[in-house]
C-alpha cells in the first residue's frame, strides 16, 4: 500500500501543482472547455496515464466542464501517487 504524505510533504507538493487545490485527503481540478466534444476528447487523454501508474482519478463531467478529485482510496488520503498522476493531468490540454 502506498504510504500517506505528511501535511508539510502535501503542502510542498501543491504549491507545484498550478490550479490544483487540497481538500481535506483530497486533491482537485476543474478544466473548462469549449465545447462537450473537447471536454470528453481531454477525458479520454486521461485513460492511459491513470492506466500505467494503476491509479484512476474520480471524475465529473458537466458539459464542458470537468472536475477531477485525486485521491489514494486503500492509503485513506494523499499520496505520491496522486501528485504524480496531477502532474500528468496538468500538462495535458
Amino acid at each position: 500500500m502506498a504510504q500517506l504524505l505528511t501535511d508539510a510533504e502535501i503542502n510542498t507538493q501543491a504549491i507545484r501543482l498550478s490550479g490544483w487545490t487540497v481538500e481535506g485527503s483530497k486533491l482537485h481540478t476543474t478544466r473548462k472547455f469549449k465545447d462537450f466534444i473537447t471536454a470528453m476528447e481531454f477525458v479520454n487523454q486521461l485513460v492511459e496515464p491513470a492506466e500505467s501508474l494503476g491509479h484512476h482519478p474520480d471524475i465529473e463531467i458537466s458539459y464542458n466542464k470537468v472536475k477531477i478529485t485525486l485521491t489514494t482510496h486503500d492509503a485513506g488520503g494523499l499520496t505520491q501517487k496522486d501528485f504524480e498522476l496531477a502532474e500528468i493531468i496538468s500538462q495535458l490540454s
